[in-house]
């Protein structure tokens, strides 16, 4: 398994001069923020299909369901090939072992939502998606995608790192020790995550791992990958986050002081009225899992689910 996660990629986010007009897109967070923990597999449809650079620009035209991919100034259609080509390349990178990928927002071949198409009249309306993208998304039904645009929201940028450094834990859990214990030891620990996120999904993921164990193991597993990253897929909200800090203070019943609790109780309720951010009570919380030993809370990847020098819980 690779120390670094790897994730797909439109390659022009990576400062690649592989646009239309010869430019590129590079993205400072992606290249170099999350880039170093990532190693991308960087992907341009229109250069790998053989368009060239510099190019005639591109746009989707006619219906949503069935969006015909066209030149924008000499009106060649260029759908089946970039279909066959998208068909193709989707099955290479099943050989990647990704992750996830990130593609480029407003595209007519990357876009993952709302990108522009136009109607027999050349009325725009945003409300497509990229044909590479969807042939992607339809061949990797469970993958985190996310678009470059989207990652600049704190919230969404945030569940979509979670995402992929949870499917990186499954991985190598799958790799190390691919058996029921395994399972088990992985539910436990990702527990307050996915409670986070879906406590109606951590019900169903339990009484899948408490199933007889005559139940096939390929089918045990990959019914709770499908689960899990539904469950992570849904976003955490600040109640849900707050049920999740106030359960972890149950583990602390005997170790805190009246007044380490009181502080304890205040700090959440800080983040609860939106005043501080979520790092603030983990912050905390994390100095009382060390100062008291607390065991259980120790392995929850709830209170370290990615590295904090990317500072995704320092916002409000």
């Amino acid at each position: 398994m690779e120390t670094r996660i790897r994730l797909g990629i439109s390659s022009c986010l990576l400062g690649n001069k592989v646009r239309f007009d010869g430019g590129h897109k590079l993205d400072r967070f992606i290249s170099d923020t999350l880039g170093q923990y990532v190693e991308y597999v960087p992907v341009c449809p229109e250069v790998e299909c053989g368009f060239g650079i510099p190019r005639e620009p591109l746009r989707l035209v006619g219906s949503v369901d069935s969006p015909r991919l066209m030149t924008v100034r000499t009106g060649q259609d260029f759908t089946e090939r970039m279909l066959r080509w998208a068909k193709d390349r989707v099955r290479e990178l099943e050989s990647e072992n990704l992750c996830g990928f990130i593609f480029k927002s407003g595209s007519p071949s990357s876009g993952m939502e709302r990108v522009k198409i136009y109607d027999e009249h050349g009325v725009p309306a945003k409300n497509a998606i990229g044909l590479f993208a969807r042939a992607f998304m339809e061949h990797f039904p469970l993958l985190p995608v996310e678009e470059e645009g989207r990652l600049h929201d704190p919230k969404l940028r945030e569940n979509f790192v979670e995402s992929i450094f949870v499917l990186k834990r499954w991985r190598e859990m799958l790799g190390e020790n691919r058996s029921r214990g395994a399972l088990v030891d992985f539910h436990t620990r990702h527990k307050l995550l996915v409670l986070s996120h879906s406590p109606k999904h951590f019900q169903q993921m339990g009484k899948l791992v408490a199933q007889p164990k005559a139940v096939r193991p390929d089918a045990l597993f990959s019914s709770y990958l499908e689960l899990l990253l539904s469950a992570i897929r849904l976003k955490s909200t600040l109640k849900k986050n707050v049920n999740v800090l106030q359960h972890m203070l149950g583990y602390f019943k005997k170790q805190l002081s009246a007044d380490e609790k009181q502080e304890l109780l205040e700090v959440i309720e800080s983040y609860h009225q939106g005043q501080v951010p979520i790092i603030v009570p983990m912050t905390l919380i994390n100095h009382y899992v060390r100062k008291y030993h607390q065991p259980y809370l120790k392995d929850q990847c709830y209170l370290n689910p990615h590295p904090a020098e990317l500072q995704l819980r320092n916002h409000v």
